[in-house]
């Protein structure tokens, strides 16, 4: 089940990297760097607009991937990022 977004959190726009282009960022996003589209109330700028990567817009977020709090989903998602990156990205 799909949880509603928790306002000024931006976990999810800012721990996974994204592989395909983001207006603003052509080469993609990498892990651990806020994504140009934020805006100061840490919400996306594309949310709506059709140039929003595909990856973002299937993103569903949930309670494993969300935990208690922005803290607790930075983190989470770091570690999972950390876990699927390709053997030669791993630090």
């Amino acid at each position: 089940m799909s949880l509603a977004c928790r306002a000024g959190c931006a976990a999810c726009c800012i721990a996974p990297s994204i592989s395909s282009p983001v207006p603003g960022m052509s080469g993609g996003k990498p892990a651990g760097v806020p994504c140009v589209q934020l805006d100061e109330a840490l919400r996306c700028r594309l949310f709506s607009d059709p140039r929003r990567p595909r990856v973002c817009a299937a993103l569903r977020s949930t309670e494993g991937m969300c935990g208690r709090s922005r803290g607790e989903a930075l983190a989470g998602l770091a570690a999972l990022e950390a876990a699927t990156a390709p053997p030669r990205a791993r630090a």
